[in-house]
């Protein structure tokens, strides 16, 4: 097949590069077309002096009149030039790039395009590119591809081979006709990947999106209605005569239950003793109370003699939940075992683990996807809980499952999404849903700011620790690039240090570390060793650190409000008054109408239905928005209405030929045995 075929197969790919490739996921031709832009850049229009702005990334038109200088440093070769704009003059600044002096000629003029700095009363161009005035003006007419890279790889090179690889994107089996692809609104597959990767406007950018997203959600569409639609149901057969330790744990809890806490028990009670085995979902708001739940749901199974499994999406949050059982166990003076089974587990434990399995007496086990490993067995598994489920895939969630003989489904998910949309999305799985949160819990002060106030907001930071509380920074980017604007994990945390000192100990998390480094910096500032927690959202989901009272979100403006609310649940997690500073890191004067909506209330479901009010078609640009149920372009609340589409066509090709073997039924059945055989690795 085309489409499995190596990148050596393409010209200029060697093994060298090859391996710079598969460090981002990418191992065959139809990988390098689905390895879609992260971002597009438009390039801006050329300034005047008058306008500019600190920190923005700016073109400037201009003449140099004396010829670039280079210096020799004991660290690096530094280029430096002046371009006069008028009678502005604007030093240029270039890092290990000797070379710009061959390339700029004096009283010649000459497009200059970088990140533009005020310093010592002056303004200074870092790293700019330089264009002739024709050749910018030909750049603006384009949007241009950013793509993810790992050293060593330039995304001139991902560019010109995804230029290549374009002529392969016909064997991709097309399953919409002409009629139907007018009736959904979107294009063809083979438009959809060119206008994807070089979209010569923002129209045919949205029209190739719209293809993508509709794939996407037709894809777990299609799947979710035909698994379900083989399932029959099935006769409850567990069980539950003895709830002594229940009701007797429940009436020495250490507070009261809240109404929805109650509400949710008494429908999950209602499930475990219902005729049939049942899925259900809860959605809860960030510190709601869910792993109480989750606690008392496997407590009810356990007392029985069932075995009952809670998968985390991470190895620290699993941990976590392990010591929070442990404690109840001791509290409530329960006789049940309790296990942790993640990666990073010895085959020692493992084997003493299974062998409490193989018993088929009553546990709590807690673990992240190794729990789903074939080696892993249970003897009578009952329940199975997928904490925030949204990081699991259906498959992954199927697998787990298929473990015991038709156990209970439990997903729970803090991810606040409006009703009508959850209905989509979860089908026949019943859903609850808790909006009120422990009476101990204080609301969450929130502020908008602007960058300009950062020292402002830093001492907040700085009397926060030295009232013994913790704080998370969250930036958009990991590190600093060209063609983005925006706070870097990095670069903050480099910034903090410099400013705190010893006094404030600043740790730093994001994507790009190993999970060994990831797991190892989140434990030490859920131990209180790290004072100030820098991060990209990978934090989104984390552990449970009640002593964090401060969030501040740099450059708020980029992300969505699903994404932003999120990020605020990290902190209010403890007795203590929290706070969430949003910084608002455009041009702009007024406040934005989603900071508004932030700053102004907590709760997740207003929230989330205000975010779909306010996303427009721009807003798939930059940053991954919400990133519910693993879809890599999909959003469900920006995409709501293509969602719904695509979930009522797979209902209509499941109705007119269930076996797709008909017309072009027949490509499309082919198009998923694509999907589902690996051919596109990264997915």
């Amino acid at each position: 097949m085309t489409l499995d075929r190596k990148l050596t197969d393409l010209k200029g790919i060697g093994e060298k590069t090859e391996k710079l490739f598969q460090k981002i996921g990418v191992y065959t031709v139809g990988d390098i077309l689905l390895n879609f832009p992260r971002t597009y850049v438009k390039y801006p229009d050329i300034k005047d002096p008058e306008d500019f702005f600190h920190g923005e990334l700016t073109a400037v038109y201009g003449r140099i009149k004396t010829p670039i200088l280079n210096k020799k440093t004991r660290s690096m070769d530094i280029s430096i030039g002046t371009l006069y704009a008028g009678n502005t003059g604007i030093e240029l600044i270039w890092f290990r790039s000797p070379y710009v002096r061959s390339q700029v000629h004096v009283e010649q003029d000459y497009v200059f395009y970088g990140k533009l700095l005020y310093e010592g009363g002056k303004w200074k161009l870092e790293q700019p590119k330089i264009y002739t005035y024709d050749g910018y003006v030909d750049l603006q007419r384009r949007l241009q591809p950013c793509y993810s890279l790992t050293k060593g790889l330039s995304n001139h090179l991902v560019t010109k081979t995804i230029s290549q690889a374009l002529c392969f994107s016909h064997s991709i089996p097309e399953y919409l006709d002409a009629e139907e692809m007018e009736q959904l609104g979107v294009c063809s597959e083979s438009e959809s990947i060119e206008g994807m990767h070089f979209p010569e406007t923002m129209e045919v950018l949205e029209r190739a999106r719209n293809r993508q997203v509709f794939d996407e959600f037709f894809r777990f569409f299609y799947q979710m209605k035909a698994n379900r639609s083989l399932q029959e149901e099935v006769k409850n057969e567990f069980c539950f005569e003895k709830t002594e330790v229940f009701h007797r744990t429940l009436e020495n809890l250490p507070f009261s239950l809240t109404n929805g806490q109650n509400q949710v028990l008494k429908e999950l009670l209602q499930d475990f003793d219902g005729d049939v085995i049942s899925e259900r979902m809860i959605q809860g708001d960030v510190g709601s109370g869910k792993t109480m739940l989750a606690f008392l749901a496997m407590l009810y199974h356990v007392e029985n003699g069932y075995e009952t499994a809670i998968m985390a999406p991470t190895e620290v949050l699993a941990r976590q939940h392990y010591e929070t059982f442990l404690a109840y166990k001791e509290r409530f003076h329960l006789p049940y075992e309790v296990v942790c089974l993640t990666g990073s587990t010895k085959a020692s434990e493992r084997r003493e683990i299974q062998e409490i399995l193989n018993r088929g007496e009553g546990a709590f086990i807690i673990g992240t996807q190794a729990l789903i490993q074939e080696k892993v067995e249970f003897k009578h598994l009952s329940l199975v809980i997928t904490d925030e489920q949204h990081r699991f895939g259906v498959k992954q969630r199927k697998t787990i499952s298929d473990k015991g003989e038709n156990p209970f489904i439990l997903v729970m998910s803090a991810t606040p999404i409006p009703r009508s949309l959850a209905m989509i999305l979860y089908g026949d799985m019943k859903v609850s849903v808790m909006t009120d949160l422990p009476a101990m819990r204080l609301p969450i002060k929130n502020a908008v700011m602007k960058k300009k106030e950062r020292q402002k907001i830093w001492g907040f930071l700085r009397s926060q620790v030295k009232e013994g509380h913790q704080a998370y920074v969250i930036c958009p980017l990991v590190e600093a690039s060209e063609n983005s604007e925006g706070e870097s994990a990095v670069e903050y945390q480099k910034m903090l240090e410099e400013s705190f000192g010893n006094e404030v100990k600043v740790g730093l998390l994001h994507g790009k570390m190993k999970p060994k480094e990831k797991n190892a910096m989140m434990e030490s500032f859920a131990k209180g060793d790290v004072d100030v927690l820098v991060s990209t959202t990978v934090v989104e989901v984390g552990v449970n650190v009640p002593n964090a009272t401060v969030m501040v979100i740099e450059d708020a403006h980029r992300f969505g409000l699903a994404q932003l609310h999120q990020l605020r649940g990290r902190v209010g997690r403890g007795d203590a008054q929290s706070y969430c500073i949003f910084v608002d890191g455009s041009n702009a004067k007024e406040m934005s109408k989603r900071l508004k909506v932030m700053g102004s209330s907590n709760d997740g479901f207003y929230v989330a239905n205000e975010d779909l009010k306010l996303r427009g078609p721009g807003d798939f640009l930059g940053i991954r928005q919400s990133g519910e149920m693993n879809f890599h372009l999909a959003d469900i609340y920006q995409d709501a209405d293509m969602m719904k589409i695509a979930s009522s066509f797979a209902d209509r090709v499941l109705m007119e030929d269930a076996e797709l073997v008909e017309g072009n039924h027949c490509y499309l059945k082919e198009y998923l045995e694509l999907y589902a055989s690996k051919v596109y690795t990264n997915l």
